[in-house]
């Protein structure tokens, strides 16, 4: 038998256990105030280019932008929406904040639904060079946009889409990467759905609306994210495709509001920048809660 507990030995316990709960405190201290530092460093520049679009370009020009913003944030965002900055092509931040969202919700949509059917035939068909079409479609991350973008450029050309969102959005529609996910995804979809869903009858087709589709919820809410982001931030191949003002898009209309350095309005392009945040973090804000129980369901 053990022997008893004495007082000394409680008083050891208790000292052990309020120097353990002090150790995790000044840890928790730690970790919050490397995560505070981490956030501070990078809404910094955010913060900047947010104040510097209330000045005056001069202000900004000279580099004096202050902390605090200034009175003419209203006129400066009213001017770029309306008209934009001079530069290659003055174009309204209006016309290519909505060319930018036609483009990133065509691609998303397209990518998720070019990418469900693809992983479904692979995984609930049964057809000869099934599983080489799957390693066909694989091997295409090998190949990103910029590996490819001179073949792209000419069949767009020949096909006459330059300058058109079909040539903007269809090259990037196909997505290897979410066909790779929703056919890992569908593979752990139990056999006894399936067999459920042949006794009730049900073809092809509304097994795939009814069962699987409603399945991927949270792993669509999740990619659509991710897509919709990257068919926002797109740069180069808008910029190869685009000849005019009326299809720009508002990453490259940025860049071409830079123009010469002498004539840039940088209260103009920083409150341009600023509302190109806004869709982007519109969307993660609006779909946090999907976007995390997808990410979480795919680790499961």
């Amino acid at each position: 038998m053990h022997a008893p507990l004495t007082t000394a030995d409680l008083a050891r316990a208790e000292a052990a256990a309020v120097a353990a709960d002090s150790a995790r405190r000044r840890l928790d201290w730690l970790t919050h105030a490397i995560l505070v530092f981490g956030v501070l460093l990078f809404f910094l520049p955010v913060w900047i280019v947010i104040v510097g679009s209330t000045h005056e370009a001069a202000v900004v020009g000279r580099g004096e932008v202050p902390l605090i913003p200034g009175a003419q944030g209203l006129e400066n965002y009213a001017a770029a929406w309306g008209v934009g900055a001079r530069g290659t092509v003055a174009v309204p931040v209006a016309t290519m904040m909505f060319n930018s969202f036609v483009m990133a919700l065509c691609i998303a949509v397209g990518k998720i639904a070019v990418s469900l059917l693809s992983a479904y035939a692979v995984v609930f068909f049964s057809f000869p060079g099934r599983m080489l079409a799957f390693w066909a479609i694989f091997i295409t991350l090998m190949l990103p946009v910029e590996v490819r973008i001179f073949p792209t450029f000419q069949v767009v050309s020949d096909l006459g889409l330059i300058n058109s969102y079909a040539g903007l959005i269809v090259p990037l529609i196909a997505s290897a990467t979410a066909t790779l996910l929703f056919r890992q995804f569908f593979l752990t979809i139990p056999d006894e759905l399936i067999e459920a869903a042949k006794i009730d009858g049900a073809g092809p087709m509304r097994f795939f609306f009814d069962v699987v589709i409603p399945l991927s919820r949270t792993n669509i809410a999740a990619l659509f994210v991710i897509l919709f982001i990257y068919g926002w931030n797109q740069y180069l191949w808008p910029l190869l495709i685009t000849t005019g003002g009326e299809i720009e898009t508002i990453v490259v209309g940025i860049v071409k509001m830079l123009g010469t350095e002498a004539n840039v309005e940088w209260n103009i392009v920083m409150a341009t920048t600023v509302m190109a945040l806004l869709p982007p973090v519109a969307v993660v804000i609006l779909m946090q809660r999907w976007f995390v129980k997808g990410l979480v369901e795919a680790d499961k």
